[in-house]
């Protein structure tokens, strides 16, 4: 065990306790709940810069990181959803998780087919994962806070997110579409 892959077990491990905190009945719930994703999703850089920076990559790691980071947004898109039922949340929240669930199956198809390599991060998924994390962690909020509405720059921003998801998928099933069209 090291660093960068206890910092991944570590995001597990904040699941049940945000699931907790948010529901806490407390003014203050919201806003710690908004602290502990955004640490969370820092933790989600920081294994993967300390894995590449401390030469600490591991295949348990390769595993752990998107297991831990697609946990973590899938049970708070569920959970915003829950808090703000509408179909206007409920179409970003399905795509999301509908294309986390189908890359990490493309991923593990090309995995087994000997072409990972053609399904690898982007730097869109890196700039989606960005947009997506900063949406949620404003659509926790829900207030306002410093006189920004953050519930609606947070939805906005998971527009955006989910443009990208939807861009960065096809981007990976066209990269993927070679290998999978000879089998």
């Amino acid at each position: 065990m090291n660093i960068p892959n206890s910092l991944s077990l570590m995001r597990i491990i904040f699941i049940p306790c945000f699931v907790v905190i948010f529901y806490l009945p407390f003014g203050w719930s919201r806003l710690a709940a908004a602290a502990l994703f955004a640490l969370a999703a820092l933790t989600d850089w920081l294994d993967g810069y300390l894995a590449r920076r401390l030469g600490q990559t591991s295949k348990l790691g390769a595993f752990l990181d998107p297991v831990a980071d697609k946990l973590m947004v899938a049970v708070v898109l569920v959970i915003l959803l829950q808090a703000n039922p509408s179909i206007w949340l409920a179409i970003p929240v399905a795509v999301i998780i509908g294309r986390e669930i189908t890359v990490s199956a493309l991923r593990e198809w090309m995995a087994e087919l000997g072409a990972r390599t053609h399904v690898a991060v982007s730097s869109l998924g890196k700039l989606k994962t960005v947009a997506q994390m900063t949406a949620i962690a404003l659509l926790i909020l829900d207030g306002t806070v410093d006189g920004l509405p953050n519930y609606q720059i947070g939805f906005a921003l998971l527009y955006v997110a989910t443009l990208l998801t939807l861009w960065s998928m096809v981007q990976y099933l066209r990269a993927a579409w070679p290998k999978l069209s000879r089998e």
